[in-house]
């Protein structure tokens, strides 16, 4: 089956309510390729290696959670970004992106299937989703664990080590987590009174508020933790309209 970009567009707009979430980048279709969609690759982020797939596999439209056109980037279209643009226009590969509307979705997003991949390796806990006003997730475990527990189910969860900033030999009951370069949430952790936070990614600073503030910290990868909510969408566009899917998985340490 296929569908037109602009419906296709709409839905996706709709479904991510992407005109109401104030962002860092346009969301929705970023680059117009042909008019009529029966393939979507999606991916992390539109790198040159995951338009190279999309374009191999003779996908009409890539979705990303990373796109382009962020504020306070370098606007001459040169170099690396004139590569990827050029790629995208000469295949007429559309390219749509959807960041903070991704993040926050209750249903597909990526704080919500981190979550869930997380329930699958550790033991059983509650769930409070978070939100654009306050973005941190959290999990209470019927009984508090050790830290070990927690960074070793992370580690299962996402197939990759994790970084363990720990806070003594205390244990964890309500932790939370934001997925990607959302370790500046890790102070809103702490006020939260949560014994441990994680997130993608780790500043020197992240260190340091760990430590004297008491609080688990695990840096599970920027890509690694935003990898669900891309494949959501996508599963969620074959069931709603017959598209063919593929998920391109551009490996990446960060």
């Amino acid at each position: 089956m296929s569908i037109e970009r602009a419906a296709l567009v709409a839905a996706l707009d709709e479904l991510l309510s992407a005109k109401s979430i104030s962002d860092y980048c346009p969301n929705g279709l970023q680059v117009e390729g042909r008019p009529n969609i029966q393939r979507v690759a999606t991916a992390v982020t539109a790198c040159q290696a995951a338009i190279d797939e999309a374009i191999a596999w003779q996908a009409d439209a890539l979705l990303v959670h990373h796109g382009y056109f962020w504020k306070g980037e370098f606007e001459p279209v040169v170099g690396m970004k004139r590569q990827r643009l050029a790629a995208l226009l000469a295949a007429d590969l559309n390219m749509l992106a959807y960041h903070l509307p991704l993040d926050y979705h209750f249903e597909l997003g990526n704080n919500t299937t981190l979550g869930c991949c997380l329930q699958d390796y550790l033991p059983p806990f509650t769930v409070s989703p978070g939100s654009v006003d306050q973005p941190i997730w959290q999990g209470v475990f019927e009984q508090p664990c050790e830290a070990q527990v927690l960074h070793r189910g992370i580690e299962l969860a996402l197939d990759r080590s994790c970084v363990w900033v720990a806070a003594d030999d205390a244990l964890v009951q309500r932790f939370g987590w934001c997925t990607g370069g959302a370790q500046g949430f890790i102070d809103q952790a702490a006020v939260l009174g949560l014994d441990a936070y994680i997130s993608g990614e780790i500043s020197e600073k992240t260190t340091h508020s760990a430590r004297e503030q008491t609080i688990h910290y695990f840096a599970a990868g920027h890509h690694a933790t935003e990898r669900g909510g891309v494949q959501a969408v996508g599963a969620w566009l074959e069931r709603e309209f017959g598209l063919e899917h593929r998920f391109i998985d551009i490996p990446n340490p960060a």
